[in-house]
This record gives C-alpha cells, sequence and structure tokens, in this order.
C-alpha cells in the first residue's frame, strides 16, 4: 500500500487527492496547505495541517506529493528529502536546469525515491501520434508538429508572476516539450524559439519553438492563448507528423485523425508542364478524385492514473521508473536554452 502526504492543496493538490481515492493500492494519509480554507474539501479520513514539517513528521507517509507553486519546489523537495519521504513532484520540476541539478543531488544523497508528475505522457492523442510514429507506418519522418490554442488570453493566480514560475512555458510548454522528448529518437542538436507576451504584460502566453534532431525530424510545439480561428475544435491540442510514405494527423483532447496517403505519385518529368485547374502545377491544387486514401488510426487505451500504476509498480520493484530524473534535467535544460534563443533571437546548440 502506497500511503500519500499532498503538500499544496490547490487545483492540482485536489486532483491528487481524489486520484489516490480511486487507487486500490493508495491510501491518503495527510493533506498540507498553508491556507486554511483549502482544507475544506480534504477526505475526512485524511490529517490536515497548515506547515510542510507537521506532514513531513507523520511516520506512515512514504510518499510525498509536492504541489505547491513552482518557485518552492526546491525548498519542499530538501525538506522532503531529509524526512526521507519519497517525491512525487508536480511540474515543472523547477525554475531552471540548475536547480533541478540540485534536486536530483539532494535525493539520491537521501536515497529516496524522486520522480516528476508528467502524467500527459499518458494522453491519449499524444500516445496515439506516439504509435504511429514509432510504428514506422509513415516511413521516414521529417516533421512532428504538436499545438495548442486558446480564446481567453490571460493567466490567473501566481501563474501571472514571472518570479513564481508563471507563463505557459512553464505551465503547458513543458508537458508539450516533454512529448516530444519522449517520441523523437537521437540527440536534439539546436533549438530556436520565439517567447511573447501577447495578451499578458509579465509573462509568456505564445511561444513556436523548432526543435532539430540529428535523426532528421524537425519537431515545432507551437501554443497560444490568444490564438483565434473561428474552426470547429480550433481550441484544442493538434498534432501532425509528416513522412515519406504518408501523414497522419491527430485532433482534440478525445482525438480524432487519420492516417493519409496517395494512391499513387506522379513521375517526374523534366521540362513537362502539368496543367490543371489550378494552373500549371503538379504538387499543389485540389487533388483529383481517389488520389488521397486514408486509414484508421491504430487503437490505443491510456488514461493519467497509468501513471500512478506505474509508480506503484516502481515502488515494488517490478518496473523501471517511467518519468525518470535524468530525462526532465534534460528538458529543464532545453527550457534554458529556449529562454536564451528567445531573448538573444538566435539558434542554440544544445547537444
Amino acid at each position: 500500500m502506497l500511503n500519500f502526504g499532498i503538500i499544496g492543496y490547490g487545483f492540482m493538490g485536489k486532483t491528487h487527492g481524489k486520484m489516490i481515492q480511486e487507487l486500490d493500492y493508495g491510501k491518503l494519509i495527510a493533506v498540507c496547505d498553508n491556507q486554511k480554507e483549502q482544507l475544506n474539501d480534504v477526505p475526512t479520513e485524511a490529517k490536515t495541517f497548515l506547515k510542510a514539517d507537521q506532514l513531513l513528521a507523520e511516520a506512515e507517509i512514504g510518499t510525498v506529493i509536492i504541489a505547491v507553486p513552482n518557485h518552492l519546489h526546491l525548498e519542499m523537495v530538501k525538506k522532503a528529502a531529509a524526512a526521507k519521504k519519497d517525491i512525487i513532484l508536480e511540474k515543472p520540476a523547477a525554475m531552471n536546469g540548475n536547480e533541478f541539478q540540485e534536486m536530483m543531488a539532494v535525493t539520491e544523497a537521501a536515497g529516496v525515491r524522486f520522480t516528476i508528475h508528467h502524467q500527459r505522457r499518458w494522453d491519449k492523442d499524444y500516445r496515439l501520434m506516439k504509435e504511429v510514429v514509432e510504428s514506422q507506418t509513415l516511413g521516414d519522418i521529417y516533421t512532428i508538429k504538436n499545438s495548442l490554442y486558446g480564446f481567453n488570453g490571460n493567466m490567473h493566480d501566481w501563474h501571472v508572476y514571472p518570479e513564481f514560475g508563471g507563463g505557459m512555458l512553464y505551465d503547458w510548454g513543458v508537458h508539450l516539450l516533454d512529448q516530444m522528448l519522449w517520441m523523437i529518437p537521437g540527440k536534439l542538436k539546436t533549438v530556436y524559439a520565439d517567447v511573447r507576451n501577447v495578451i499578458n504584460q509579465n509573462v509568456d502566453d505564445y511561444f513556436n519553438i523548432q526543435l532539430y534532431f540529428d535523426s532528421g525530424i524537425t519537431g515545432q510545439v507551437e501554443l497560444g492563448t490568444y490564438f483565434l480561428k473561428d474552426e470547429a475544435s480550433w481550441f484544442e491540442r493538434h498534432w501532425f507528423a509528416g513522412g515519406n510514405k504518408g501523414s497522419a494527423y491527430v485532433d482534440g483532447f478525445n482525438p480524432q485523425g487519420k492516417i493519409v496517403r496517395t494512391s499513387e505519385l506522379l513521375t517526374n518529368v523534366p521540362g513537362k508542364i502539368t496543367m490543371t485547374a489550378a494552373g500549371p502545377t503538379r504538387s499543389f491544387g485540389p487533388p483529383p478524385e481517389g488520389r488521397l486514401v486514408t486509414e484508421e488510426l491504430p487503437d490505443v487505451t491510456v488514461n493519467h492514473q497509468m501513471f500512478f500504476d506505474h509508480y506503484n509498480q516502481y515502488v515494488e520493484g517490478k518496473e523501471e521508473l517511467i518519468v525518470k530524473p535524468t530525462e526532465i534535467l534534460r528538458l529543464m535544460k532545453l527550457l534554458d536554452a529556449i529562454r536564451v534563443s528567445a531573448a538573444e533571437h538566435r539558434s542554440v546548440e544544445f547537444e
């Protein structure tokens, strides 16, 4: 049985509390938040505390979930490690790569388990695209794009403060980038990033990030909180992958999509003009009937509880850790490189 304590009972803390209630191998022992009103809806069987030190003194707790604002992560990881508690840390893991390296050193020295809650590795839209890419059904992949758009524009709560780790790069960006790094093989050679404050004055709410891998794949991640289009399901997530044997798209959190191919390719004819309804072109214009053919996406069954299922198996010694600190260190260093690229308007060598 995994005995949990939660430090920070805001939105994500409450989400973790509800999840633990559904686990037949988990029990919520105690919850801590420094705002008393946040503790009004804690399950009755769980203890409540206003200070982290009080929760960490509970001997029954084996794993602590840290869900406080980003700038407090390092402090809480140090406290939990000193108390010899295993740690599940909310994302983004740290404010920068150096800070996360310090967390890794502290937890290793204390001999405690340490992982980060990147539950979006179990998003269905992502896993569908990952399965398509890794199955090589599209042949040699040359590009993968992941995008997310919204219409409300403004940040909220502590997310409006850069010193607290606010902004979309640290909110959704870490998920989208982690998904790319976990999907695309090989070293990430260079990064180019455009990061902007469109509606929000102090924190980023738009970014377009180009990732160039030595595998020959270019990854693109784009997010805008005020990126508008009057198209059905526009304000959701979108995946696209292109290969030399076809393309694939996956749209929406309840994903819809297809694998798309052509029934034939025209042969190269040097010096010969091909007339179409769009003019003298062979590559563009409307395709003739029957030229595009589609296939269904593979069947994938995943959900966010699988993060905890795998963590439980890891604690029992039956599986390797899924979200490894070394992977998240790479991610945090990528965020550092993105900041440099955006500030200096240049590509940054990475690995």
